[in-house]
């Protein structure tokens, strides 16, 4: 989507609220109290094509909502929604041409059919035409290595093998927009590869959008440029991966291994964490530069050898829920 030569955000979220009345008993009481609870607070962003975007936060921080929200499933209390330049909740039809979807806790996937039949009802709810369906199909087979899986009903597949199969499922159409949730949860190594690799190569070569909310930070490390992190309804941090271990506060550890065994060292702008023998760790801030520390270690005690860790990004994400 271009105006004027420039590409149009795809995604479009403007200041975007979403508020639930739910009843609960009053304390000592056998009537029930109406309260609001505001499960997206005033959230906005935008999402240019072809991005990946890592969109995370606790359970309960409004990272469903905001998805079901841009779906059309749930309608906005206040603000506005765009994607692929539709309101979603007033034209669902239109925009589900558009858009796929893939939950790791469900599937649209047919339990009692093959998959290849499953595909056949997709292409005939899409309207897809023939060339189109056999050479996305093709693809998606010969990427996610479904070809054996074809012939077989869908509550006979394993979990990564279902799960392959709704990714594929999700694709066929062509859409714009791609939303995963969670679509690595219990999957082994092996699948989770074969997931990853396949939507790097769907991202690269189709330009499809992706905006991903899981617990696998492994999948934003991965995947995706961009990330950002939602707490209670609220957008906490917009950018990339290395903004975040700065808001993060976020900690690099210089291990190093001493001639022989030492009391806790002491070296100015890092801090001292623990020892196991000769070995003594220190953390130091991640934006800083390990250089001075190794140059003030080296020209006070003898090294056999050193290491930089760096932060992991579950580490960064717990210390940024904590904060708040």
């Amino acid at each position: 989507m271009t105006v004027n030569g420039s590409a149009e955000p795809v995604i479009a979220v403007e200041g975007v609220e979403k508020v639930f009345d739910v009843r609960r008993k009053a304390a000592g009481t056998l009537r029930r109290e109406r309260h609001q609870v505001r499960a997206v607070d005033g959230i906005s962003f935008t999402v240019p094509p072809g991005e990946m975007v890592g969109y995370i936060g606790p359970n309960g921080a409004g990272k469903s909502t905001t998805i079901k929200m841009l779906t059309g499933i749930l309608t906005p209390s206040g603000g506005r929604v765009r994607v692929a330049g539709i309101d979603p909740s007033r034209d669902r039809t239109r925009l589900a041409r558009r858009i796929g979807v893939v939950f790791g806790q469900r599937t649209t996937l047919w339990w009692d059919l093959p998959l290849r039949d499953s595909y056949q009802l997709v292409r005939r709810m899409y309207r897809i035409e023939d060339a189109r369906y056999a050479r996305n199909l093709d693809a998606c087979v010969d990427l996610l290595d479904l070809g054996p899986l074809l012939d077989v009903p869908v509550r006979q597949l394993s979990l990564g093998q279902r799960m392959r199969g709704d990714i594929a499922a999700a694709l066929l159409h062509d859409p714009d927009v791609l939303y995963l949730d969670e679509p690595t949860i219990g999957l082994d190594v092996i699948s989770k590869a074969k997931v990853r690799d396949f939507l790097r190569t769907v991202n690269a070569e189709r330009g499809t959008t992706v905006l991903l909310t899981t617990h696998d930070l492994t999948d934003i490390e991965t995947l995706c440029s961009r990330v950002m992190v939602i707490d209670h309804g609220r957008l906490m941090y917009d950018g990339g991966l290395d903004g975040l271990h700065a808001v993060g506060e976020s900690e690099r550890t210089l291990v190093v291994d001493f001639a022989a065994e030492l009391p806790p060292v002491q070296v100015p702008g890092a801090r001292w964490v623990r020892s196991e023998g000769p070995r003594q760790w220190l953390a130091f801030p991640a934006g800083d530069s390990a250089a001075p520390l190794v140059t003030a270690l080296a020209a006070s005690h003898p090294l056999v050898d050193l290491s930089v860790r760096e932060p992991a990004i579950e580490d960064v994400i717990a210390r940024m829920y904590g904060a708040a």
